[in-house]
């Protein structure tokens, strides 16, 4: 029978859907606006909205796709392509900050003139737009590393709106023009390190690390702790997708003990000291530890 694995970006699927739709308009809205103002920092900032909507358009796939039944092919379904969605996401936002520091510095040598009554204006519409996408997001974004990338690629967009806004009245008090570059510097500058977070985080998850709320040490107490339990070996721990942590193990029981009882033990220490629901355990005699021990050396 096949089982659907609903994540923790599922439920914010008519929000990512809506933030979705604020970004495509804040796009179009900046694109105009900074060809009718002349602003670099305008242009940016639209080139950081579009591929934000690339970003927004994968992620939320990715929960579509993530939605749907395992089957024995794929027995934790295509709940790990929000994973690859969030990797996908840091690279865009890597990438576009990339663009805007070099397109800041070819134009410090370009003289130009900037329209910075109609660049506050856009610049304030787009800030209140992502400050609305900004309270849609702002749960999910605590459960999940896909909604986490849908949220800092918004979040950098509203830092992006103000840093234009800023720009826009410094022009407009002392009419220097080299604000907007600044603030297209400024913009770049403030993608990358929360982009990186995000990027460690999901390739961690990936690379089948230990998930970062999960201390093995204590998991190993209490498996010890279960009643019949002597030793714990082949302990292993890792995320499939944000919400859903899987743990594996080992476990030596003394002679005599009642296995049904260790095992309802162990399950639900895992299930309500650490909110895992995905638990394996192998249970095994004293004497099977030494076959163990031969097979591996």
């Amino acid at each position: 029978m096949a089982h659907t694995h609903e994540t923790a970006a599922a439920a914010h699927r008519g929000r990512l859907a809506i933030v979705l739709a604020i970004t495509v308009g804040v796009f179009f809205i900046e694109v105009v606006g900074a060809a009718a103002a002349n602003s670099l920092a305008l242009l940016a900032d639209a080139g950081h909205v579009l591929t934000d909507v690339a970003g927004l358009a994968l992620a939320l796939a990715a929960v579509w796709a993530a939605a749907r039944p395992a089957n024995d092919a794929r027995t934790f379904g295509y709940a790990r392509l929000e994973v690859f969605a969030a990797v996908g996401n840091a690279v865009l936002l890597l990438a576009i900050a990339a663009f805007v520091l070099f397109e800041a510095v070819q134009r410090f040598s370009e003289p130009y003139v900037v329209r910075s009554g109609l660049m506050l204006v856009v610049a304030m519409v787009g800030l209140v737009a992502n400050g609305v996408s900004l309270l849609l997001l702002r749960h999910g974004q605590r459960e999940s590393l896909n909604l986490r990338g849908a949220y800092l690629e918004v979040l950098g967009d509203f830092a992006g709106s103000a840093a234009v806004i800023v720009a826009a009245i410094v022009i407009l008090v002392t009419g220097w023009t080299g604000a907007d570059l600044v603030a297209s510097v400024a913009i770049g500058l403030l993608i990358l390190p929360r982009t990186l977070s995000l990027f460690r985080d999901a390739m961690s998850v990936l690379l089948e690390g230990t998930p970062k709320d999960v201390d093995m040490d204590h998991v190993r107490r209490h498996i010890l702790d279960a009643p019949g339990v002597v030793d714990c070996h082949d302990l292993h721990a890792w995320t499939i997708t944000s919400g859903m942590n899987v743990v594996s193990a080992h476990v030596v029981l003394a002679k005599g003990a009642d296995a049904g009882v260790a095992l309802d033990a162990l399950c639900s220490c895992l299930a309500d000291d650490f909110d895992i629901e995905h638990s394996t355990f192998q249970l095994e005699s004293e004497d099977r530890r030494r076959v163990e021990l031969q097979a591996h050396t």
